[in-house]
């Protein structure tokens, strides 16, 4: 695989948070504040869009890891920003860094190790 894969690449995504991002309604609690599992979503299409452009077109990268504390509770209606910084590359592993803010700071933070496959032999293991 070659690629361009290094230290300091950076994607963002944003998110305005309805009633579909609630625990509620993700199925993590019963509060209809933005649920965990859509946040750690969001930090991980942050990752992704870090990474747009830089691998060949037959590779792409999962998630392998995730260590995330969610730390705020966000409101149905209020905006979320996630950013990814890749810290390291291991091999095919890539770790970022991943914060998540609203308009009253920070929600969350973390780290989200992702891996570089090739997707055919990758989907070809799935079960």
């Amino acid at each position: 695989m070659a690629a361009d894969l290094r230290s300091g690449l950076t994607g963002c995504a944003e998110l305005l948070v309805t009633r579909a991002d609630t625990a509620l309604a993700c199925g993590s609690g019963d509060v209809e504040v933005l649920g965990t599992p859509r946040l750690v979503a969001l930090c991980e299409e942050a990752t992704a869009k870090a990474l747009e452009g830089v691998l060949p077109v037959t590779w792409t990268t999962v998630a392998m890891r995730v260590r995330f504390d969610h730390l705020a509770p966000v409101a149905v209606g209020s905006r979320v920003r996630a950013e990814a910084t890749l810290e390291r590359v291991e091999g095919r592993r890539v770790v970022f860094t991943v914060t998540a803010s609203d308009h009253a700071g920070l929600v969350g933070a973390g780290r989200v190790t992702r891996v570089a496959v090739e997707r055919t032999r990758f989907l070809a293991k799935s079960r």
